[in-house]
């Protein structure tokens, strides 16, 4: 063992300093002392670091992407119906929701570089266990594999960036990570199609391993060693609360994607089992020694916010990806292939603009980018929602550029902004609650705005629903996506004037 005495100045970034002042404590020897780290840092570089990051990024939502497009082969493979074979994509889905916030606290525990390092293994072998599996069966469980493998990934990567990215770029290494996201999103059906064609469906997993061993090693390569801080004994971890919120997620995900579009008793039910155990969630985490979340965060305003905002923003990006494909054949009679070619123009435009997003984020401030990336929003969904025919492809296509590019903008900011209000300590929880915010608005806007779509078409059957009724189906499904984002706006608004009046209480905070 190492011992370090603190300075009253904690060091940004750096999660081997001492940050307590005036306290003399003890550093892990394993799995690094106070000079390891900071040899380790000076010897990586940050855009290095960022590269090792921007993968693992890109691995989890390429891995999200690239399955969706061979659902057909597989049905055709396992003689399932596509209610059997979508699970391969709800499969991942549900295990990244489940674990999204445990991995970050995880990481604050253990160590992040460690705990990622174990995620990038987790997912590469998961492909691997994808593509040689006999069954649909044992294709979803490894597919399950595949999306915990994943949250360790997406929730360490954004804290790990916050740990070790200057403070003065934060912005524009968010913008970066918001890139290949939004690269791999889009390259997944492309990649996906070209891979069927040409080798068959496994080939679809087993293009993550290459990617994988990439990852780890520039992780392994470039990444600082983890610095923890020695506590008394070994370290807690929330068992309890950690089973409560997850079970508690697993039974939102079900409420919103059993039946079909259309809420039955089952789906109540798991709404009230939803309820039921959010409740002991929060009174777990308020008898807990070491809770998995400390419930102290949401007093921040700034950060209740931000997540608040998160879901409601990516609520309304689900709908376009939901309701647009029905708009475009059965309005517009584009076939598959120019379908593709108009959906991909979202990803591609957030892909361009997600790097200089970042960097004005870093010039102007997360403030003044959250409000003009929501308002670019509003402007795109209230465009979609007075969608005139005539205009045809285009009608649709610059209002998509619109929404994304305030989505790009929006992201970028309000990523940053959380990443500035949370400590060394919460950064990994603090990540994974955000990842959260995102994934809960998708499960709810392919739940909910599909619903809002199906009954303002007033359609029995949306398939075989007239040009007439997808039109208004979809001028409502926007009409209510440009209120959610008026109120991602009355938030942020809000959000700001809490904040000064939190730091007029407390000047000391943030």
């Amino acid at each position: 063992m190492t011992t370090c005495k603190t300075q009253p100045t904690a060091v940004p970034g750096n999660s081997g300093s001492c940050q307590n002042p005036s306290t003399t404590i003890e550093i892990m020897h394993n799995p690094a002392t106070q000079n390891d780290c900071e040899s380790a840092k000076q010897n990586g570089s940050a855009r290095w670091v960022l590269a090792s990051l921007s993968l693992a990024a890109l691995l989890s939502s390429l891995g999200s992407s690239i399955a969706n497009v061979g659902l057909p082969t597989l049905a055709q493979t396992f003689s399932a119906s596509f209610q059997q074979v979508q699970w391969v994509v709800l499969a991942y889905l549900l295990a990244i929701t489940t674990l999204i916030v445990s991995a970050g606290r995880i990481g604050d525990l253990f160590g992040r570089k460690k705990i990622l390092q174990i995620g990038i293994t987790m997912f590469s072998i998961a492909s691997v266990l994808c593509a040689l599996a006999p069954t649909l069966e044992l294709l979803i469980a490894a597919r399950m594999m595949q999306g915990l493998g994943a949250a360790l990934m997406m929730s360490l990567a954004m804290a790990l960036v916050g740990e070790n990215i200057p403070k003065e770029k934060i912005g524009s290494a968010m913008g970066i990570l918001g890139t290949v996201s939004a690269i791999g999103t889009a390259l997944g059906p492309s990649l996906g199609g070209l891979l069927i064609a040409g080798y068959g469906w496994p080939m679809i997993f087993l293009v993550n391993v290459p990617l994988g061993i990439a990852a780890w090693w520039l992780n392994y390569r470039f990444l600082p060693a983890d610095c923890l801080q020695a506590s008394r004994g070994r370290p807690f971890f929330d068992a309890m609360g950690t089973l409560l919120l997850s079970l508690t997620l697993i039974a939102y995900a079900l409420a919103m994607t059993l039946g079909h579009g259309h809420f039955n008793t089952i789906n109540w039910t798991m709404l009230l089992a939803t309820a039921l155990g959010l409740g002991l969630f929060i009174l777990s985490q308020m008898g807990s020694t070491s809770p998995l979340i400390q419930l102290s965060m949401f007093r921040n305003s700034a950060l209740t916010t931000g997540f608040a905002m998160s879901t409601l923003v990516t609520t309304v990006v689900m709908a376009t990806l939901v309701v647009g494909p029905f708009y475009l054949s059965g309005v517009l009679a584009l076939d598959a292939a120019q379908i593709g070619l108009v959906m991909a123009s979202g990803p591609i435009v957030a892909a361009l603009a997600g790097a200089p997003a970042g960097r004005v984020v870093d010039r102007l401030g997360s403030v003044r980018i959250i409000i003009t990336g929501l308002t670019a929003m509003a402007i795109g969904t209230a465009l979609l929602s007075m969608l005139p025919v005539a205009l045809g492809v285009f009608g649709y296509i610059i209002p998509l550029m619109i929404l994304t590019a305030g989505y790009a903008l929006f992201q970028a900011a309000n990523n940053t902004a959380v990443m500035m209000h949370l400590s060394a300590q919460q950064r990994g929880v603090g990540s994974g609650l955000l990842g959260l915010s995102r994934n809960l608005g998708l499960i709810t806007g392919a739940s909910v705005m599909g619903m809002i779509f199906a009954l303002g078409s007033g359609a029995n059957d949306i398939t075989i629903a007239s040009p007439q009724d997808i039109e208004m189906g979809m001028k409502i499904t926007f009409g209510v996506a440009t209120a959610l984002i008026v109120s991602a706006l009355g938030l942020s608004l809000a959000g700001q004037i809490l904040s000064r009046h939190d730091n007029i209480l407390s000047p000391e905070q943030n």
